[in-house]
């Protein structure tokens, strides 16, 4: 239960907000279908996941398997990757904040300019103030969190459902005899990633797990089954309530959808409040697993030796602050630049998504790797299919990299720019980083890192 509030929680954020970006290039049967393609990726993901954490578990996640299968190089640069990734994320979980509590203000009357520029800094302001404090999200809290804020989600499915009108089930006729366009669903393969981003943080756990071998798989498919089941409740009925075209758009699509069935009232404040709960809690522990990240990361020599800094409670507090100043500094910079009709969440959740594929990709292969070079590799848990399953997760996070291309200038602008963080970091690595690390074999590197993040 605690895996499964832990892949949960990560998430459940995404079916609350940023997977109605989507809906602009595909449509909502559009979505639908990339919603089903990057379900199977992330299934056929947690499955080879599950594998590798068995195999070496240490708390590194994909840098760790990488290290293993694909050199230093291939380790540094996937390490690099979930870093951006868990960077980038809560500043789109902050914007997503913002337009929450926007919309329940302007619900009252009083002018929400003012919340998009103090709800992100705040929202950041208070994930590093409690990370700092040495507090790190506790699993049992996190359990009650993630059941709050899926009960909100089935309370507001029940609500719209009884409530919508008969336009909105005619709408959702209407749009099942549709057939969406192949780069309009190509194009929303990042939004409908939302639903499932982050869930590849469970193996994480893999050292404080009891019996990994069989709780880890447990866990992830008992949240992976969630998320689909939510993803699915969202997709069908909100689109239905509310024009597509109008939800593409919205900061806060599911207190929307609900205002355009039942209105404001004690519901549409209960899925606002807890909505914003959840976003929280997800962007509080993508935080504190970013500074993991960082900080055991640096501890190895694969970044600077500053952010593996820690102040007199042991806590790494550089590698708190430096990401955060970071994201809520790109979403500033995104937000300066975008106008109304494209969000600045809409454009940062690309590099979001990006990143974590880069991830992906690296972990598909570094199971390929290992089944075919190291046979001999103890490996308590087999992935069901064996390399059919990671080859098939490794064909669809490919053709997911490639979905930006489709999304006009501002996805191929951000490809670009993203791009050229990994061509900065491999100069980085063959400058700095390789000659720092010679000479240590991958159980050297893998042991620095498990003891920087137990906290050794």
């Amino acid at each position: 239960m605690l895996l499964w509030a832990l892949g949960v929680g990560y998430v459940i954020s995404g079916d609350y907000f940023g997977w109605n970006f989507g809906l602009r290039p595909a449509g909502h049967v559009g979505l639908l279908v990339a919603t089903a393609v990057m379900g199977v990726m992330y299934t056929a993901l947690i499955f080879t996941m599950a594998e590798l954490a068995c195999a070496t578990p240490v708390a590194g996640g994909p840098f760790a398997f990488a290290r293993r299968a694909l050199g230093p190089a291939g380790g540094f640069l996937t390490g690099i990757a979930v870093t951006l990734e868990y960077t980038i994320a809560p500043a789109v979980i902050a914007a997503g904040m913002a337009g929450y509590v926007a919309g329940w203000v302007d619900g009252s009357g009083a002018d929400p300019a003012w919340v998009h520029a103090w709800v992100p800094p705040a929202a950041y302001a208070a994930c590093v103030a409690i990370n700092l404090a040495g507090a790190a999200v506790s699993l049992r809290a996190l359990l009650v969190v993630t059941a709050l804020a899926a009960a909100a989600l089935v309370a507001w499915a029940v609500g719209v459902a009884i409530a919508m009108p008969d336009a909105g089930w005619s709408r959702l006729g209407a749009a099942v005899s549709e057939v969406p366009p192949a780069t309009g669903v190509m194009a929303a393969l990042p939004a409908a990633g939302w639903f499932f981003l982050a869930i590849e943080g469970v193996p994480m756990a893999a050292e404080e797990t009891r019996d990994p071998i069989r709780d880890l798989p447990r866990g992830m498919i008992a949240a992976m089954a969630s998320l689909v089941v939510l993803a699915l409740i969202v997709l069908v009925l909100a689109p239905a309530a509310i024009d597509p075209s109008e939800l593409a758009g919205s900061a806060n699509p599911l207190p929307a959808a609900l205002e355009a069935t039942l209105g404001r009232g004690v519901l549409y404040d209960v899925v606002t409040g807890i909505g914003l709960l959840g976003l929280f809690a997800s962007m509080l522990s993508i935080v504190y697993a970013c500074s993991r990240q960082v900080f055991a990361l640096a501890r190895a020599g694969h970044l600077p030796p500053m952010l593996a800094r820690t102040n007199r409670r042991g806590v790494p507090h550089v590698a708190i602050v430096v990401p955060a100043c970071v994201g809520w500094a790109i979403l500033r910079m995104v937000d300066a630049v975008t106008g109304p009709e494209l969000p600045a969440a809409d454009v940062v959740m690309q590099v979001a998504v990006f990143g974590a594929l880069v991830s992906y990709v690296a972990v598909a292969l570094s199971h390929l790797v290992l089944r075919r070079w190291a046979p001999a590799l103890p490996r308590p848990y087999r992935t069901p299919g064996g390399v059919a399953t990671s080859g098939l997760a490794l064909a669809l996070a490919l053709l997911a990299l490639g979905s930006g291309v489709t999304y006009g200038v501002a996805g191929t602008v951000t490809i670009a720019a993203t791009l050229g963080v990994f061509a900065l970091a491999a100069v980085y690595f063959v400058v700095v980083v390789r000659p720092r690390i010679a000479g240590r074999s991958v159980d050297d590197e893998l042991a620095i890192v498990r003891a920087a993040e137990s906290g050794d």
